[in-house]
C-alpha cells in the first residue's frame, strides 16, 4: 500500500498501515463490511459475464432468424429449424399456440387483438428473463459507496477511541488510523463503479435484443393475418438489387438511338421512320 512505502520512506518507523491493520482496527464490524463488499464485486462480475454470454447467444439467435426462417413455407416449418431453446422460436411457438387457442374461443374476439396480447406476454417473458440479475448491479452500485464510508466511519471512531486514551494528539498518531479508515471508502467505489458501468451496458444491449424481437414478432403478426401473404422479403444468396448502369453506344451518344433488344430474345425490333414531304402550294 501506498501508506506502507511512505511510511518506510519516512525512516522505517515499526508502525505499520495497510488494508489489514484497517480491518482489525475496526474489529469484527470492519471486517464484516469488507466481506459484504468482496461478495458485492463478485457477485457484480459473475453477472457480467452471464449476462453477456445471454445476451450474444439471443443476438446470435436473431441472426440466425433473419437469415433463413422467412424462406420457410409455413411457421411450423420455420419453427423446426430454429434453435430448440430460442427466444424467437418462443415467440413463434407461443403465436401458434394463441392462434389455435382463438379458434376455439367462443365469442366474438378480435384475432389481431388475441394474437398481439399473446406475442407482447411473450416478448414480456423473454424481457423478464433478459434483465434477470440487473437489480442487483443496480443495488451494488447505488449502495457500495455508503458501505464503505459506513467503515470508514467506524475505523475513524475506534482509531480516535484508542488515540484519546493513549493520549497522543500528534500528527503520525492520527494520520495512519484516519488514513486506514479512508480505505475502506476506497474499496466501496472500487465495487461501485464497475457495477454501475456493467449495468448500463447491459441495458443497452437488452433495448436493442428487445427491438429486434419486436420487430420479429409483428413480422409474425402480419404473417398470421395474412394468411402468409404478407411476410419481409428475402433475398437470395448471390443476388444484388442495385440497379445497373446504362451504358450509351456511339449511336446514342450521337443522339440516335440504337435497335432495342426484346426481353428474352437476341433479336433487335428495327423501327422504321418515315419522311413526309409538305405538300407544295
Amino acid at each position: 500500500m501506498s501508506i506502507e512505502l511512505l511510511s518506510a520512506a519516512a525512516g522505517g518507523s515499526q508502525n505499520k498501515f495497510g488494508l489489514l491493520e484497517a480491518l482489525n482496527e475496526g474489529g469484527f464490524i470492519s471486517w464484516s463490511i469488507f466481506i459484504v463488499l468482496v461478495i458485492m464485486s463478485v457477485g457484480s462480475f459473475y453477472i457480467l459475464f452471464t449476462k453477456l454470454f445471454e445476451q450474444q447467444k439471443v443476438i446470435n439467435q436473431g441472426k440466425t432468424a433473419r437469415a433463413g426462417f422467412w424462406r420457410a413455407s409455413s411457421l411450423k416449418e420455420g419453427s423446426s429449424k430454429l434453435e430448440k431453446n430460442s427466444a424467437y422460436k418462443q415467440l413463434v411457438d407461443d403465436g401458434l399456440h394463441a392462434q389455435d387457442q382463438h379458434g376455439q374461443m367462443t365469442d366474438q374476439q378480435e384475432a389481431h387483438d388475441y394474437l398481439h396480447g399473446s406475442l407482447a406476454r411473450s416478448e414480456a417473458s423473454i424481457n423478464t428473463k433478459l434483465n434477470g440479475g440487473l437489480a442487483f448491479l443496480a443495488t451494488v452500485g447505488a449502495t457500495a459507496p455508503f458501505v464503505g464510508l459506513l467503515g470508514t466511519v467506524i475505523g475513524i471512531y475506534s482509531a480516535l477511541i484508542k488515540i484519546g486514551i493513549a493520549g497522543q494528539a500528534s500528527i503520525d498518531a492520527v494520520a495512519g488510523p484516519v488514513g486506514e479508515a479512508l480505505i475502506m471508502t476506497a474499496l466501496g467505489l472500487f465495487v461501485a463503479v464497475p457495477a454501475v458501468l456493467a449495468y448500463n451496458w447491459l441495458q443497452s444491449r437488452n433495448k436493442y435484443i428487445l427491438r429486434d424481437l419486436n420487430a420479429f414478432s409483428n413480422d409474425i403478426l402480419a404473417y398470421m393475418g395474412s394468411d402468409g401473404r404478407v411476410k419481409p422479403e428475402t433475398k437470395a444468396i448471390g443476388t444484388s438489387t442495385a440497379a445497373k448502369p446504362v451504358t450509351k453506344t456511339a449511336g446514342q451518344a450521337g443522339g440516335v438511338q440504337s435497335p432495342a433488344v426484346q426481353p428474352g430474345t437476341t433479336e433487335r425490333t428495327t423501327t422504321t421512320t418515315s419522311t413526309t414531304t409538305p405538300p407544295k402550294r
